[in-house]
């Protein structure tokens, strides 16, 4: 239970945090921009579980690190993709708009998409079940509310928002790091076991993923600014989502399952930021 005592708690924080960078006309981009919107959002929410379902399969990965990972590739995405459009040259205003969004849509896309691959993978017969109920009520607890008690501060009193987005975005990262560090001494054992196979798995996803970011920016015709921030925010998952739903004595209450979020964690950051870091040597008018 220890982990989730941090998880829980880092989640809403995460959360509360982007909710302090959104406005309220960060959910109408759709309407000004809607190719890059929509070339996002595909990406997302139906090409990611697509690619982390036939990874998985591929890999012949044991029921719970399948659902795992399927469960990675189901959430939103992270919060921390905003800085990373930002230090890449990105477009911002897509990558907080694509973040915002996706927060929303998966709550209803994610028990959908996990209640059909749960029994397709066997976990049933292991007693692995969805509380779809229970899994909304805690997003809506863990995610909708900060987020929009963020939007609120935000409206109410911006320089306060403005002070404490400075101090959170300080503290979230190391804290998301220690939920790693505890999450990962305490199952290093299996990690190890298994960091063959599923690290392979989960590089691969995350390469790919980022792989058909690239695809649908050239599909969509997007300029150079908008294809960095998409290929971003399709490579980079809400990790502490899906451990807090894995994890979480109210929905599966498996810490294996959130194994392959760990891992997922730890590539994200590096492919992420070598990306990243050929973004910035790179000149930008080549991108367009």
């Amino acid at each position: 239970m220890a982990t989730v005592f941090i998880v829980l708690p880092v989640l809403t924080l995460l959360m509360f945090e982007l909710g302090l960078t959104l406005r309220l006309s960060d959910f109408k981009l759709f309407l000004k921009r809607p190719r890059p919107i929509f070339a996002g959002l595909v990406g997302q929410i139906i090409c990611l579980p697509i690619i982390a379902y036939l990874l998985a399969s591929a890999f012949h990965l044991p029921p719970l690190f399948f659902i795992g990972v399927v469960l990675i590739a189901c959430c939103p995405g992270g919060s921390s993709s905003n800085v990373f459009s930002m230090l890449a040259r990105g477009d911002v205003a897509l990558s907080v708009s694509l973040t915002a969004c996706s927060s929303l849509i998966t709550l209803f896309t994610l028990p959908l998409i996990m209640g059909m691959v749960v029994p397709a993978t066997g976990g049933e017969s292991m007693e692995i079940h969805l509380p779809v109920g229970q899994l909304v009520v805690q997003n809506i607890v863990l995610m909708v509310i900060p987020i929009a008690l963020g939007v609120w501060v935000r409206k109410r009193w911006k320089q306060t928002a403005t002070k404490l987005n400075a101090v959170l975005s300080k503290i979230a990262l190391p804290l998301l790091v220690l939920l790693v560090t505890v999450f990962y001494f305490q199952h290093s054992d299996t990690i190890l076991q298994h960091i063959g196979p599923l690290g392979g798995c989960i590089s691969l996803l995350v390469l790919c993923s980022m792989g058909a970011g690239v695809l649908l920016a050239w599909v969509t015709k997007l300029t150079g600014k908008e294809r960095r921030t998409i290929v971003i925010e399709i490579g980079m998952q809400n990790a502490a989502q899906s451990i807090a739903i894995a994890s979480s004595p109210f929905v599966f209450n498996n810490d294996t399952i959130a194994i392959p979020a760990i891992i997922y964690s730890l590539m994200m950051n590096i492919f992420l930021i070598a990306y990243v870091g050929i973004c910035k040597v790179r000149p930008l008018d080549i991108d367009h």
